[in-house]
């Protein structure tokens, strides 16, 4: 089972992610997790780890989007861990013309996280943010808190207003 701990309660140096959520001064509590090196569906390790529902938890996705031919722009999705993106939405939220998943090896570079611990916030490369829109309907969600093992669960709604996450309908 997860351990959940607050921000001041996290051993080690904080991650970007963590970082990002203090200086905007937003209240979140972070949970902690002895993360499987094995596991390869990390969204659904840290549903079965910590006992929090599917719903609740989200995946943060980097996509590349064609803008115009020869030209790209990449983006993060967070999705609930249960569901498929759907490339088209997000092509038609973020006004481009295509959309494919972007190879992990350059979500790592663009993010500075690894795959499987991947947040939305405190990436190296500013990106722009798309939200399914259906977790707003939660009081809470828990996103990634910038590696593997550490989740951090936030108001969905913080995204929106203070990290600019745009939402809109990106599951398939």
């Amino acid at each position: 089972m997860g351990r959940r701990k607050d921000r001041n309660g996290v051993s080690g140096a904080p991650t970007r992610a963590l970082e990002a959520l203090v200086a905007a001064g937003v209240d979140h509590t972070v949970h902690i997790y002895d993360h499987d090196p094995r596991a390869r569906t990390f969204g659904q390790e840290t549903v079965d780890r910590l006992g929090i529902a599917a719903e609740r938890t989200c995946k943060s996705l980097m996509v590349r989007c064609e803008v115009a031919p020869g030209a790209c722009e990449y983006v993060v999705a967070v999705i609930p861990v249960r569901h498929h993106l759907c490339l088209k939405a997000v092509a038609r939220a973020a006004g481009c013309k295509s959309a494919a998943m972007a190879d992990p090896k350059v979500a790592e570079r663009r993010t500075g996280y690894v795959v499987g611990g991947i947040s939305p916030l405190g990436q190296t490369t500013a990106h722009r943010l798309f939200l399914e829109e259906t977790v707003l309907d939660q009081a809470s969600i828990l996103i990634s808190g910038g590696r593997r093992g550490m989740s951090v669960e936030v108001d969905p709604w913080v995204l929106v207003e203070v990290f600019d996450a745009v939402p809109a309908p990106l599951v398939a």
